[in-house]
């Protein structure tokens, strides 16, 4: 007990000290700005403060970029506008420099909650997830269907592959057979080319797995794609392959340029730009859950046997895979899960979301994510999801609450990182689908979102307990707080 306590006290009191180091980072400035000392060294040129436009931007500091937006673009009092942004500085000014560092021009940070999602059993083992997101009730339903699957076996998971892809896009006029047959020559001399960008990689099992020559001329004149394929283990791998096309881009141009086989319109072949692809079809995990439609239970109160909950859950899976218009809704649902995971250690959503999506229309029609098959007595649901992320490099290594992410998932290499997402995505679409077939959405969805609505229309603590306890068996609509809020502060004291 004592260690725990002088610990907590040596951390209070050192949290203390950040704070003041803080406020006298913060007071320094405004004593600045009060005394007009601004701008001074800077970039700003022959440029009057009140242009809304300006060279050199990036190279003001955070106080003089404060200053120039808070008079040209929030017609505010700077020193106000300071304080605002300073608010959500980091007490710990070297915790901070990391934070600017992994932007540009950056003036504060955005906090975005960072929550946990327990009792996600998978592939029977136990665990609590991080998830990183703003809106409401996402870590509830993945918490809610992951302690629903918890006494029915559970998610099981597997990861399909693991293979990226990148590009070398050119231009070539000529003989498509003399192209295709030199480059079949060429193609283990192009692999030996970047063996010293390649070797770490290989040392560590990746690499260049494998390179194909495609014809698109018939979509764009004279228009040809190396396509080449990697493994890059525990590393989204962005940088390396990168380099790897940039390199198998000028190998290629100089060996055309330097075969006497080639005219001279031939040899005029033109790189247009090599660069990975966030479309990864080939790195792939699989997830489901199962069991008897009996184990399932009833739903909606008790009003809905699990017979006809099964029913209606598979058709609104169904109804996502025909429909467009629902199944962008149905997979918005399942990136709110994978995203906050993606988030919270440090990789890239943004790729991620863009894959899954293009993947969804991978037959031509956009689609669900999911799918779901009751047969024989036994409700299955699952989803094969596309999902290139790293842990190791990148923010990963770089951000602290990465890596306490990475460390409460137990330091997952990448492919049980995959799994776990995917995990988090289905369980997220699963709670969805579930309110959707049998109380609504708006009885938990807003429920969760009371809170919120109650903070826009500034209600106080009072009113916050007054508001829960009338809502709690209706259902929840901002003009209904609106009323109900209205009405109560219209009673007499």
């Amino acid at each position: 007990m004592w260690p725990s306590i002088i610990c907590l006290s040596y951390l209070l009191s050192n949290k203390t000290m950040l704070i003041r180091r803080k406020t006298f980072y913060i007071h320094h400035f405004l004593t600045e700005i009060h005394l007009g000392i601004v701008c001074v060294n800077s970039n700003f040129g022959s440029m009057e403060l009140n242009e809304k436009e300006i060279a050199g931007f990036s190279k003001l500091n955070k106080r003089d970029k404060i200053y120039w937006l808070a008079k040209n673009f929030l017609y505010a009092n700077p020193v106000e506008v300071l304080k605002e942004f300073a608010e959500y500085w980091h007490d710990n000014i070297e915790a901070q420099k990391l934070l600017d560092g992994f932007s540009e021009n950056t003036l504060t940070n955005f906090p975005v909650p960072f929550g946990i999602a327990p009792n996600f059993k998978i592939n029977d083992t136990i665990y609590a997830i991080p998830m990183v997101t703003e809106e409401s009730s996402v870590v509830a339903a993945a918490s809610n269907a992951a302690k629903f699957w918890l006494s029915r076996g559970g998610f099981k998971t597997e990861v399909i592959s693991t293979r990226k892809v990148g590009q070398v896009h050119f231009i070539y006029h000529g003989d498509k057979k003399k192209l295709f047959g030199f480059f079949q020559d060429i193609k283990e001399e192009l692999k030996r080319g970047v063996q010293h960008i390649t070797s770490k990689m290989e040392e560590r099992g990746g690499g260049v797995v494998d390179m194909e020559l495609i014809d698109l001329s018939n979509l764009e004149p004279d228009y040809y794609q190396l396509r080449a394929y990697f493994e890059t283990v525990d590393s989204m791998g962005a940088n390396f392959i990168n380099s790897c096309l940039e390199e198998f881009g000028k190998q290629l141009a100089d060996k055309v340029r330097q075969n006497p086989i080639f005219n001279d319109a031939e040899k005029d072949l033109e790189i247009v730009m090599s660069i990975l692809s966030n479309y990864t079809p080939d790195c792939i995990v699989h997830v489901e859950v199962s069991c008897k439609v009996e184990d399932l239970g009833t739903f909606d109160y008790g009003n809905m046997s699990a017979e006809e909950f099964a029913w209606k859950f598979q058709r609104a899976v169904n109804i996502a895979r025909i429909d467009p218009y629902r199944a962008t809704t149905h997979n918005k649902g399942i990136m709110n899960g994978i995203d906050s995971v993606v988030i919270a250690t440090g990789n890239d959503f943004r790729a991620v979301e863009a894959c899954a999506h293009t993947y969804a229309c991978r037959d031509g029609v956009y689609r669900s994510l999911s799918e779901c098959k009751v047969e024989n007595g036994v409700f299955r649901f699952w989803m094969n999801m596309p999902i290139a992320i790293g842990t190791v490099g990148g923010l990963t290594s770089l951000h602290p609450l990465a890596k306490r992410s990475l460390e409460l998932l137990g330091n997952p290499n990448a492919k049980k990182l995959m799994e776990i997402i995917a995990c988090v995505g289905l369980a997220q679409n699963f709670a969805a689908i579930r309110s959707l077939t049998t109380v609504g959405i708006q009885a938990g969805h807003m429920k969760m979102h009371l809170t919120n609505i109650l903070a826009s229309m500034q209600a106080n603590d009072e009113e916050v307990g007054k508001a829960k306890s009338f809502f709690s068996d209706k259902v929840v609509s901002v003009s209904a707080v609106r009323e109900f809020l209205e009405r109560l502060r219209l009673k007499p004291i």
